[in-house]
């Protein structure tokens, strides 16, 4: 065989038929809430870093 080739005996067949009732919804694992998270530095602090980020590129 060459490049590229292929020989269907190794070819498989996908059975894609199910149901629906088996399929993952979308809607079942939503979850509602909020995060907060706080990294102690100022936004003064966030923006010199910013720009220190920027000036080494």
């Amino acid at each position: 065989m060459g490049f590229g080739s292929y020989d269907e005996s190794e070819q498989q067949e996908v059975d894609a038929d199910f149901d629906d009732e088996e399929a993952v919804q979308s809607g079942e694992n939503n979850h509602d809430g909020t995060i907060e998270f706080e990294n102690g530095a100022s936004s003064d602090e966030l923006l010199d870093r910013l720009e220190d980020i920027k000036d080494e590129e």
